[in-house]
């Protein structure tokens, strides 16, 4: 096995991924942040930016659970593959001109810890960024991040502008539901 150059490009012509969908959290205020930043590099594989759990992420993806969407980055590529998490801000990373390099060197052992531990720094920013009066509903320790909207498991999401609200899990598309 013969070591490469840390700037060289790995053979990026030979993988399948030719292109790549985001989805981030539309109410959270760092995923705002960085969608707006991913919109301004230079992309090696071009990355579309889509809400998670909108209505367009759940058609063109129907077997994700767009709840989990919500509160950690999901990346999928065109082929079908799924990226959550550190792996998901890595292969971002990796799609960027600039970045692609440093993908590759927290796609490593030793870079994966950096990369988790970037990853835990951005979720306990959000979970700071909670609205202050909300109250905790049972949530799992992961849920509510939003950076102003507050989402569990069990359907109900709080959001300053309107109040608490309710859907839940498996809620009836198109209004028409299988219960009598």
């Amino acid at each position: 096995m013969t070591a490469q150059p840390s700037g060289a490009d790995r053979g990026a012509a030979r993988v399948p991924v030719r292109g790549l969908t985001v989805l981030s959290d539309p109410d959270c205020s760092l995923c705002a942040h960085l969608s707006r930043w991913l919109r301004r590099q230079r992309q090696l594989v071009p990355l579309e930016l889509l809400p998670a759990a909108s209505p367009e992420a759940q058609r063109r993806y129907p077997g994700l659970d767009h709840r989990a969407t919500l509160d950690e980055i999901t990346v999928v590529g065109d082929s079908g593959q799924v990226y959550t998490g550190t792996a998901a801000w890595v292969v971002v990373l990796w799609a960027l001109s600039e970045y692609r390099e440093l993908a590759h060197r927290m796609s490593s052992p030793t870079g994966a810890r950096f990369a988790r531990g970037a990853v835990l720094a951005a979720a306990k920013w959000r979970a700071a960024q909670l609205p202050a009066k909300a109250p905790v509903r049972g949530g799992h320790p992961g849920s509510g991040w939003g950076g102003g909207a507050y989402r569990q498991q069990d359907g109900w999401t709080y959001r300053p502008a309107s109040g608490w609200t309710m859907e839940p899990p498996g809620a009836c598309a198109g209004g028409e539901c299988g219960t009598r």
